[in-house]
């Protein structure tokens, strides 16, 4: 059995939307949920390779930092994927209030268009970073 298949991607998408427009609300994923989601995308990661060349068009977005309602208005505005490519350039998490509900719908978004949207790592996915 495929170890995505073992995760609803679309439930947990459904479930970190669902406060887009509740500013500052939470979503309390269940912590084991969490961790697959990490583990799948450890090994969607692992799978790609260092250099990944796109094709326009692709839109661009620069630190996030746990914004949460930044990275929905970007969705808002560009549109959600798989409709529009992303590439994000790293800094995830960190200052924000809702960096676990940033990070965990990247990630969902992710293992879900693996072909449309793309994650580089920054600074702040360093661990010597991120204590």
């Amino acid at each position: 059995m495929n170890a995505k298949s073992d995760i609803n991607l679309d439930r947990i998408i459904e479930q970190l939307m669902s406060v887009r427009s509740t500013p500052g609300k939470q979503v309390q994923l269940p912590e084991n949920q969490i961790r697959h989601l990490c583990q799948l995308s450890r090994e969607q990661f692992l799978e790609e390779p260092m250099l990944v060349e796109l094709e326009a068009p692709v839109n661009i977005v620069g630190d996030i930092h746990g914004q949460y309602g930044d990275l929905i208005r970007h969705f808002d505005k560009c549109g959600f994927p798989p409709d529009s490519n992303y590439l994000f350039l790293g800094d995830y998490v960190d200052r924000g209030k809702q960096s676990l509900e940033t990070i965990c719908l990247m990630l969902a978004y992710k293992l879900k268009y693996p072909n449309n949207f793309f994650l580089l790592r920054g600074n702040h996915e360093c661990a010597s970073i991120n204590r």
